[in-house]
């Protein structure tokens, strides 16, 4: 078990960002948004995002490491690495869709053991600890168990035109399969809806570490199974995720194959 002390702090992080990042949704003007990458896009909210946490993690943990989206990696000899997206699903938070999210995990000697996504406009936190299960505003949650017929499947993808093909390819693959394959645009919630039963899997060609570390431990902590694409467990060095209830993850990885 990891010292509470560090649940306390995430969560507090998680909240204080939320808190910070509802106020300026409410006046955002997509006119202020600029590109940081062919598909991303930057705003004024993700870099304050980004200050605020790091700063609730620097006040009581300053010796850990940390990897955050837009500023990068800070070294460390600690063996407690923080990942962080300040905002994972900055289109959606551009264009006023709610579904968007602070997700931080925290990574122990190379395994990530603690996550949390918090979606403020939903009123949603999922929080998850290795070995402790995983749980929305506090009751527990688990994955669902459909198999076949009313799969849920999503997607996303990474920056290079390399991931884009293959998650556009995927999205094909399914929809002519005739099963329901949609991109919601944030990874985070969508590994956390898997784990809340909501939806079957999530698959993401090119996977940040950043975008999915929190996610992944609530998607374990549910039931479910987190992959790369050949079917090892994740780790932080997978390039390619594909999480799932478990029950439909070998038709996902077969899919995966044949593209």
């Amino acid at each position: 078990m990891l010292d509470k002390k560090i649940k306390n702090t995430m969560i507090k992080a998680a909240k204080a960002a939320g808190k910070m990042l509802i106020s300026e949704y409410k006046r955002f003007d997509r006119a202020d948004v600029r590109l940081k990458a062919h598909h991303e896009i930057l705003t004024r909210a993700d870099l304050l995002s980004e200050e605020t946490i790091i700063k609730e993690i620097r006040k009581d943990f300053p010796a850990h490491g940390i990897l955050s989206e837009e500023q990068g990696s800070r070294q460390s000899d600690s063996p407690y690495l923080w990942i962080i997206d300040p905002i994972d699903g900055t289109t959606n938070f551009s264009m006023h869709n709610p579904l968007w999210a602070v997700s931080i995990g925290l990574a122990y000697e190379g395994a990530v053991a603690l996550g949390v996504v918090y979606a403020p406009l939903l009123d949603e936190l999922y929080t998850a600890e290795a070995g402790a299960g995983a749980r929305l505003n506090g009751k527990k949650i688990r994955v669902s168990k459909i198999r076949s017929g009313k799969v849920l499947n999503t997607f996303c993808h990474g920056r290079d035109a390399k991931h884009v093909r293959r998650a556009i390819k995927y999205y094909a693959a399914q929809k002519q399969k005739e099963l329901d394959c949609r991109q919601l645009g944030s990874a985070s919630l969508e590994l956390a809806f898997v784990a809340a039963g909501r939806i079957e899997s999530i698959v993401i060609p090119g996977a940040n570490a950043w975008d999915v570390a929190a996610g992944i431990v609530l998607a374990r902590e549910a039931g479910g199974r987190v992959t790369d694409f050949r079917g090892a467990d994740w780790t932080l060095k997978s390039v390619d995720m594909a999480a799932s209830n478990g029950l439909v993850h070998r038709e996902i990885l077969k899919t995966l194959k044949g593209i």
